[in-house]
Formats: C-alpha cells, sequence, structure tokens
C-alpha cells in the first residue's frame, strides 16, 4: 500500500514548468531579440559576407 501512495504522490507532484514560466522565458527572448536587432543583423551578414569570400576562393 505504501508503494501505492508514493505513486499517487508523485503522479500529483507539480514541479515541471508551467505555462506562465514559459511565456515569461520567450517574452524575455523577444524583447532581447529586439534590443540587440541591429548587432544580431550585423553579426550574421559578417558570418555570410565570410563564407561567401571563402567559397570565391575555391
Amino acid at each position: 500500500m505504501k508503494n501505492l501512495k508514493n505513486l499517487k504522490d508523485l503522479i500529483r507532484e507539480e514541479d515541471g514548468m508551467g505555462t506562465v514560466e514559459i511565456i515569461l522565458i520567450i517574452v524575455v527572448l523577444v524583447g532581447l531579440v529586439i534590443i540587440f536587432k541591429d548587432r544580431i543583423t550585423d553579426l550574421v551578414n559578417n558570418i555570410f559576407d565570410k563564407i561567401t569570400k571563402e567559397t570565391n576562393k575555391i
């Protein structure tokens, strides 16, 4: 009986991430992307420029 009670307690336990936490993480990530949009764009453009230059050397 004790094992069955432990199993029921384990099923009822809610230690996982909830919807609110996931939404807050997404909001923070979107905010960071908006704040650093120009830097991210410059970084991606520089990476693609380097890739293009290296492939043209071959």
